[in-house]
């Protein structure tokens, strides 16, 4: 996708003749051009409010665009980001129906990186496996700072990798998939295999890995820069493909259970670009990728695993193997001396069920932290929501034969699965876990959103970082 990038009193007056220039407008006010204000807001009664449209057709002698598209923005007092990334997926959309490609904006000063943001989001399409590829807009003109305009692209950039990666089919996006994909995003990379993991102690994620003929790979990337202020980890679980191991899922909820590395995807989709940034911040990106199936070698309910720090976990329900997984991703990230670990992770159906697909939930060893990151992702079109961490909901994970089981009660789940994983998050680093099962795949359209994976956490991320 091209942007050009004009000045404000330019966008009325491009040399090239664009295929539909959109003009936002609040609710109770007009365009300002005459002959479109007669036809929209005088003779139809056009009002502005929130997402409506009205598109109609123009000769290149009042404007320079073969259409315009007038997009309700609503009060001004009400505007924010979110409203801006709504209304401009919808015109992208509008733009794509017609098949045209060549679109331009003149939306409010100061959105342009969300405007070129959402042109990717609205854009977006998974269309790799189908004959018939969807129509793509190819030029976006639009007024403001260059600089913005380019941060919105690296993210639409680094969201389009991680949906891609989060639609795959898990026959494509294996373990070793991941790790290729790592490797070639011009980082220092590490990739451990099974023998060196166990050589690490990881008894923990290779337990899961078993059943699987996908040979597991752990992975770390790092992003350096010279006396950096802070030294963060950023951690996605990796289940490539989630059966429920022996305790199967139902089919019908194996059909997205490609999605279970949506975690993964957004780590490796805010590393593709975080050089891009050059943040005073050394970043350390870690997956620990694999799939849990059935097989000879499977792990069983009753196991008792040993993780990276010694702990045991008598596993309660080998579908609740993200979290065992993540334990010893955890471990690792703490040993490497990092202030900050951040996990991102399709953890609980628990949470799901409290936060619909609405927000995902957040929790923590520090207040602040979370605070920051719920501050951070509300600026960057992503809600989260905190999720009580009381030691009470480790009642439900006690065990009578290891420290603890890996599941336990139906009732609190995800607050137990969070305090499951801070137990092998050590004192003395700030933690925040965010669980976005029920953000990371969409069942239906939801706002900016198409059915399927939304790359949630890349933006929070990335803006958490570079910011």
């Amino acid at each position: 996708m091209e942007f050009k990038i004009v000045q404000n009193s330019e966008i009325l007056s491009v040399n090239d003749v664009c295929d539909i220039l959109t003009i936002g407008v609040f609710e109770g006010e007009k365009t300002g051009i005459e002959k479109i204000d007669n036809l929209v807001f005088n003779e139809d009664k056009f009002e502005g409010k929130f997402n409506k449209t009205y598109l109609l057709p123009c000769c290149c002698d009042i404007l320079p665009a073969k259409k315009v598209l007038v997009v309700g923005l609503g009060k001004k007092e009400d505007l924010d980001g979110q409203k801006i990334r709504e209304a401009v997926v919808k015109a992208i959309k509008k733009t794509i129906q017609i098949k045209s490609e060549y679109v331009a904006f003149k939306f409010p000063d100061g959105y342009e990186d969300v405007i070129a943001e959402s042109c990717y989001i609205g854009d977006y399409s998974f269309d790799k496996y189908k004959s018939e590829k969807a129509h793509h807009i190819k030029k976006v003109c639009l007024q403001g700072d260059e600089a913005k305009v380019k941060k919105g692209q690296i993210f639409g950039e680094a969201m389009q990798l991680t949906r891609d990666l989060a639609n795959e089919p898990s026959e494509y996006a294996t373990p070793s998939k991941l790790a290729e994909v790592a490797d070639g995003l011009g980082l220092d990379v590490k990739i451990y295999d099974r023998a060196e993991c166990e050589k690490m102690g990881m008894g923990a994620f290779l337990a899961v890995a078993r059943g699987s003929l996908q040979e597991p790979k752990f992975i770390h990337l790092t992003y350096s820069c010279p006396n950096p202020k802070k030294k963060v980890a950023i951690i996605g679980k990796g289940l490539c493909f989630d059966s429920g191991g022996m305790n199967l899922k139902p089919a019908a909820s194996m059909m997205t259970m490609r999605d279970d590395m949506s975690g993964a995807a957004c780590v490796l989709g805010v590393m593709s670009k975080i050089k891009e940034f050059h943040p005073n911040v050394e970043v350390h990106g870690i997956i620990a990728a694999c799939e849990n199936m059935i097989g000879p070698k499977a792990y069983r309910q009753g196991d008792i695993l040993t993780a990276k720090n010694g702990k045991t976990i008598e596993i309660d329900n080998t579908d609740a193997e993200g979290r065992v997984t993540m334990a010893d991703a955890l471990c690792y990230a703490c040993e490497l001396g990092v202030d900050e670990v951040i996990d991102i992770a399709t953890l609980t159906g628990a949470c799901m069920v409290a936060l619909g697909t609405c927000a995902s939930g957040i929790m923590g060893n520090d207040k602040e932290l979370i605070s920051n990151i719920i501050k951070t992702g509300n600026n960057s079109g992503e809600r989260y929501w905190e999720m009580p961490m009381f030691e009470d909901y480790f009642t439900s994970l006690k065990s009578e034969i290891a420290d603890m089981k890996n599941s336990g009660a139906r009732w609190g789940g995800a607050s137990a699965a969070g305090l499951f994983l801070k137990n092998f998050v050590t004192d003395n680093v700030k933690w925040a876990h965010l669980d976005i099962a029920g953000t990371a795949f969409l069942e239906k359209p939801q706002k900016e959103f198409i059915k399927g994976a939304t790359g949630v956490g890349v933006r929070t991320l990335l803006n958490y970082i570079i910011n």
